[in-house]
């Protein structure tokens, strides 16, 4: 491996070169950011030569430092994936997502570095403390512009890391994992929330199966953790490309709401607005969705925000905020879907 997968192993020379301007950067700093489990995150500012046009900053993402977590990314991918979306598809794509100077990752599929330029004053969302549907407005904006990038598209099948099925890894794993879970969060979750993990090992083999209304490239955690929000709130960009995969853009919606909004009246009251809103986005990009049956996967893609949070919380390293950020990732979905009845359509 040639390259470094931490800012300790970073040089000024090689920093400066992947950024477009060799022996022009005289030092650099690095300080850690973000909330990720799967990956670490570092600010990097910059100390350039006079008269550079060069970012202050950048942001250097790398392999989790947790061996846990390490482990999982190898065995679904997750860091080929998204080394692979800012390879392949993220410039020129029109997709709100950070711009990327460096990409790579060696043939471990584990040892990668991202170096992406920093968006800050944006701000990461906070999945505590929730966000209504106004808030989500610009979130289901960018996630059309996803979903239209690729929609029913041939190349869907031609990119080989996007093709990557953890299906048969999904279900031998996720009926151990939920017991784990239901242990860890049995006093925590109501019966009922807990019960729902239940009833989906249940059904696994017809929820992992079920065909999309129309296929596309999703995010597959599109939660407001994974968003960076202006000032003001009214733009946002998308991150965290780990999970990415091909199914119903719908399902990368319900995820999104059924995850974000806190009371689950407010939840119920924006299901439907915010459907609405994201046909409308795909419509203004010239797709003609079929309402009818994308509601369908918004329904069952309620399940989804649920079945992550088992999946990751008994996955990667366990901190205080992630086993409260799971707990909600479980309940706030699991609200979502009893009361759509996602378990009716399986």
């Amino acid at each position: 491996m040639s390259f470094p997968t931490s800012p300790d192993a970073m040089t000024v020379a090689w920093l400066g070169g992947v950024l477009g301007q060799p022996g022009r950067l005289k030092a650099f700093s690095a300080a850690k950011v973000g909330t990720g489990q799967m990956c670490d995150s570092y600010r990097l500012a910059l100390e350039w030569e006079g008269g550079v046009a060069a970012p202050a900053s950048v942001i250097a993402k790398c392999p989790s430092h947790d061996e846990a977590s390490r482990n999982i990314a190898k065995l679904t991918g997750t860091y080929v994936k998204e080394v692979s979306w800012y390879r392949e598809l993220a410039a020129g794509s029109g997709v709100a997502a950070p711009h990327c100077y460096h990409a790579e990752i060696a043939g471990d599929e584990v040892d990668f570095i991202l170096i992406l330029a920093d968006l800050s004053p944006a701000r990461q969302g906070d999945q505590l403390a929730g966000r209504g549907l106004a808030g989500l407005l610009p979130c289901i904006e960018a996630a059309a512009g996803l979903h239209a990038l690729l929609w029913n598209d041939p190349r869907l099948d031609t990119l080989i890391w996007l093709t990557r099925d953890n299906g048969d890894l999904v279900r031998a794993l996720f009926p151990q994992l939920y017991t784990g879970f239901r242990e860890r969060y049995a006093d925590r979750l109501e019966p009922a929330i807990l019960d729902l993990g239940a009833r989906i090992v249940e059904r696994l083999d017809a929820y992992l199966s079920r065909q999309a209304a129309a296929r596309t490239i999703i995010h597959g955690d599109l939660r407001i953790d994974n968003i960076l929000f202006a000032p003001g709130g009214d733009r946002c960009w998308l991150v965290d490309w780990q999970t990415l995969g091909r199914g119903s853009g719908a399902t990368d919606l319900a995820y999104l709401v059924g995850t974000s909004i806190a009371d689950p009246f407010e939840r119920a009251a924006a299901d439907r607005p915010a459907f609405d809103h994201w046909v409308a986005a795909l419509r203004a990009r010239s797709l003609e969705p079929d309402v009818a049956a994308l509601w369908d996967d918004y329904r069952v893609g309620a399940l989804s925000g649920y079945f992550m949070a088992v999946f990751a919380s008994m996955s990667v390293e366990r901190t205080v905020r992630g086993d409260e950020m799971f707990a909600l990732m479980a309940e706030r979905p699991a609200r979502q879907a009893l009361a759509l009845g996602s378990l009716d359509l399986l």
